[in-house]
């Protein structure tokens, strides 16, 4: 777990713990026109994770305002909030038919207990498309404890390549957040044997016969998620 910024510079940060979603393979996962994927997580998957970090009456707010996100929300009593841009800056609205209850501890007109924002879509519409700006934006709906789930999407980068990953991961750390889970997300039922791991003979030629379909398929995406404060037990090893 990256380490709080009065750490000192010598101190070894510890590793962020790794969670792991995998598809069903008992039944093959239909589709649904109403109930889209979130940008290839699925329903069930989303759903999970908003009734993970969130409790019954929490504002929930998507940047993409995925109808996924929406029904996810609603159907775990969670309160859907939007996000405007106006002359005087941004504004949360809630829908009018998700009017808070009285008892709900906190105004959902002024926090947020978990943002959903799918990466680089959500920087796409912001004035300034900068990583960090958005990051300390973000920080700043966030209530204290509330959390950012941030789905890369972008393909993996060439050999060689500076990774996506560790930009993003790199922003949250400048805007102030910390860096609670890594979860990879699995899209597709994964073979019980990979081609592509067998060890390849002195004689094989590069025939592609080790890509599926002709290439290389996505078979997984990075959720990355960052906390507005360290948990206990973060703040026992910072």
């Amino acid at each position: 777990m990256p380490e709080p910024s009065s750490t000192a510079p010598g101190d070894r940060p510890q590793p962020v713990p790794v969670g792991l979603l995998i598809p069903h393979t008992r039944t093959p996962r239909t589709h649904s026109l109403e109930v889209p994927d979130w940008h290839g997580l699925s329903p069930n998957h989303l759903t999970y994770l908003i009734r993970r970090y969130t409790d019954a009456g929490d504002v929930v707010l998507d940047l993409g305002t995925h109808p996924t996100a929406l029904a996810a929300t609603t159907y775990l009593h969670r309160l859907p909030a939007e996000l405007h841009s106006g002359p005087h800056g941004l504004r949360l609205q809630l829908p009018p038919t998700a009017r808070p209850n009285s008892d709900v501890p906190h105004q959902p007109d002024r926090d947020v207990d978990l943002i959903l924002a799918a990466l680089p879509q959500a920087i796409e519409r912001l004035p300034h498309d900068d990583l960090t700006t958005a990051m300390s934006t973000w920080r700043e709906l966030l209530r204290p404890g509330g959390f950012l789930i941030a789905g890369l999407t972008t393909t993996p980068p060439p050999p060689g390549g500076f990774s996506y990953r560790a930009t993003v991961i790199a922003a949250a750390r400048a805007a102030g957040l910390f860096y609670h889970q890594h979860i990879p997300a699995v899209l597709v039922p994964l073979p019980e044997h990979e081609p592509r791991t067998t060890p390849e003979r002195p004689d094989e030629g590069d025939d592609g016969k080790r890509l599926l379909a002709g290439r290389h398929l996505p078979a997984f995406r990075d959720l990355l998620v960052f906390g507005t404060t360290a948990t206990g037990e973060e703040n026992t090893h910072a």
